[in-house]
């Protein structure tokens, strides 16, 4: 008997015949898990392969236990062909979204169905060797408690903030410690494929493939959490730029401030519409006698967090809902920019901040009117992220789905 599909995807080492046929079985896996299911006619005009090829192929698959023989489907005259599809918990894919205080983690299977997750996990993103070997540690824990036997997970996407290039693995905003990739350095740990992604990309690709997309193929999603990020989706597939680091909005100079960026210049969007914005704002108005309910729950200003703010506003927190209303209308000035250049069909509102839901939305909807040309406007919608915390997840198992399956 040949080796199964799990053996040879994980053979870097075949050549011939048999990187051929891999190929052939991965276009078949990803024709299935993006069409549904098929017949022998419509593989072979799918794959240009003779019917016998084909129905090697799907025999091949089948022993695998990847692909099913669903039996007759209903024709209007002739033999009545036979139905293949995917066996959807025949192989799985794990998603990492890293945050900068937590984990979320989740396990789709071949159908995209999130069957496995584990979200809001502990954790701190820094940039030293011990954060990283905790990120793997967590991964092999998350692995170690599924249900699932580990050899039939094909890969591990991983989201990080900041500049990834997807292409070769690299991290330059974390854990780029040595010229080795990062995916390759967390791939040694944990023992399965891993790639990485930036994770407003991941998190925009998550949100396109959902409900939250209704036919839209021209799609800005932007990433409101402690920076800015966006990741933007061209007639439907996800634009990168030359060497992978497009949608770093947060660090357009759009304000006449002496404010130090994180990346080291001023006046950037991320000064005046972000997180770090948001908590340096309401900490100075507390410090200067500003009241709010947090002032009862911390002895100091310094120790509120963001999430803090955001839960406040929820409550009705006066300072906490007139300083996100600050920060909407800063974001409206940098999204009216946006709008103007991408005349988008859709502006998707995701990260912690859009928790804030109207409180965010509305000053942002004021501001693009009155900042963007109204010709332009009229025809993009603005809506909040309906995946919230779990779009990151979705979007990197989708991701490393396509690109073990079908890149």
């Amino acid at each position: 008997m040949g080796k199964t599909f799990f053996e040879e995807l994980n053979n870097e080492n075949l050549t011939g015949v048999a990187y051929k046929n891999i190929n052939l079985k991965k276009a078949a896996l990803g024709y299935f898990a993006n069409t549904g299911n098929a017949t022998i006619a419509d593989m072979c005009k799918e794959l240009n392969l003779s019917a016998p090829k084909v129905t090697t192929l799907l025999n091949d698959l089948i022993r695998d236990g990847l692909v099913k023989d669903y039996g007759k489907v209903e024709s209007t005259g002739g033999r009545k062909p036979n139905l293949y599809g995917l066996v959807p918990d025949s192989a799985f894919f794990i998603g990492v979204d890293v945050k900068q205080d937590h984990l979320n983690l989740g396990l789709s299977d071949l159908q995209k169905n999130l069957v496995h997750t584990s979200e809001g996990l502990p954790y701190k993103l820094d940039n030293n060797q011990e954060s990283l070997e905790e990120l793997c540690h967590q991964i092999n824990h998350f692995i170690s408690e599924l249900p699932v036997p580990r050899e039939k997970i094909l890969g591990i996407g991983i989201n990080l903030s900041g500049r990834i290039n997807y292409a070769s693995g690299h991290s330059y905003s974390f854990f780029y410690f040595d010229e080795a990739p990062l995916s390759k350095v967390i791939e040694s740990k944990v023992g399965i494929r891993v790639f990485l992604e930036n994770d407003s990309r991941a998190m925009a690709y998550g949100e396109f493939c959902s409900d939250s997309v209704h036919g839209e193929r021209n799609v800005l999603f932007l990433n409101l959490d402690y920076g800015i990020g966006m990741g933007v989706l061209i007639d439907g597939q996800l634009y990168y730029g030359k060497s992978g680091y497009s949608g770093e909005v947060g660090h357009i100079p759009l304000f006449d401030n002496e404010i130090i960026c994180h990346c080291g210049k001023k006046g950037c969007l991320e000064t005046a519409a972000s997180g770090w914005a948001l908590l340096r704002m309401f900490r100075q108005k507390l410090k200067e006698g500003s009241s709010s309910m947090l002032t009862r729950k911390y002895a100091s200003p310094e120790d509120i967090q963001l999430h803090d703010i955001i839960q406040a506003a929820n409550d009705d927190d006066v300072l906490a809902i007139e300083l996100i209303a600050k920060i909407g209308e800063n974001l409206g000035r940098g999204i009216a920019i946006l709008i103007n250049i991408f005349n988008p069909e859709l502006v998707i509102l995701g990260g912690s901040l859009a928790a804030t839901e109207d409180y965010i939305r509305l000053p942002i909807k004021s501001a693009v009117n009155k900042y963007s040309l109204s010709l332009v406007n009229n025809d993009t919608k603005l809506r909040i992220s309906r995946l919230g915390e779990r779009a990151g997840i979705i979007g990197a198992c989708l991701l490393v789905r396509n690109k073990v399956l079908i890149n």
